[in-house]
């Protein structure tokens, strides 16, 4: 069987939500406030039925976490981390979520810790940047709410995964 795609055009896809850079169409919006919002995976959606997370000074910032990059090096994707990032590897941390269960149940003892909220049961909400692996000490009850865990933070080198994050040693934060 041959496929002739010789004439075939590329699908366009395009989010509800808009591009980065793009006005949103939402009427209640001002242009101006539109095109500064940020947008896309990893950023809270202002039409989520889930709020965004409470400020918190007692939890590490997301926005640290999510400022990576990545380069191409011979055949490979590496991720480059700032040195702020650099220094949080094998230090105690809290960190403040929405939990991502791996696992059926309503007690935890693995899941991923994301920005923002899970909004698809097929979907990650955002890049590996905005997710943090999570192994507790002792199960912790799911929420969808947002949740505080403190644990060991490991910045991930070349993980197997994909992940740049990991909290071991975890226990939940009331």
């Amino acid at each position: 069987m041959a496929l002739n795609l010789s004439g075939a055009s590329a699908q366009v896809l395009s989010s509800p939500l808009g591009s980065a850079g793009a006005a949103s169409t939402r009427p209640d919006k001002a242009p101006e406030a539109q095109a500064s919002a940020p947008q896309g995976a990893g950023v809270h959606s202002p039409l989520s039925p889930f709020a965004p997370l409470p400020k918190r000074a007692d939890v590490l910032a997301w926005s640290v976490l999510t400022d990576v990059s990545v380069r191409v090096q011979g055949r490979r994707v590496v991720t480059v981390y700032p040195q702020a990032v650099q220094e949080l590897d094998q230090k105690n941390l809290r960190l403040q979520g929405f939990m991502m269960p791996l696992e059926p149940g309503q007690q935890e003892r693995h899941f991923l810790l994301a920005s923002v909220p899970l909004t698809c049961a097929f979907c990650t909400p955002g890049g590996p940047e905005s997710m943090v692996e999570v192994r507790t000490r002792s199960p912790v009850t799911y929420s969808q709410g947002a949740v505080v865990v403190q644990g060991r933070f490991h910045v991930l080198q070349g993980d197997a995964s994909g992940l740049y994050y990991r909290m071991t040693e975890a226990e939940g934060v009331k």
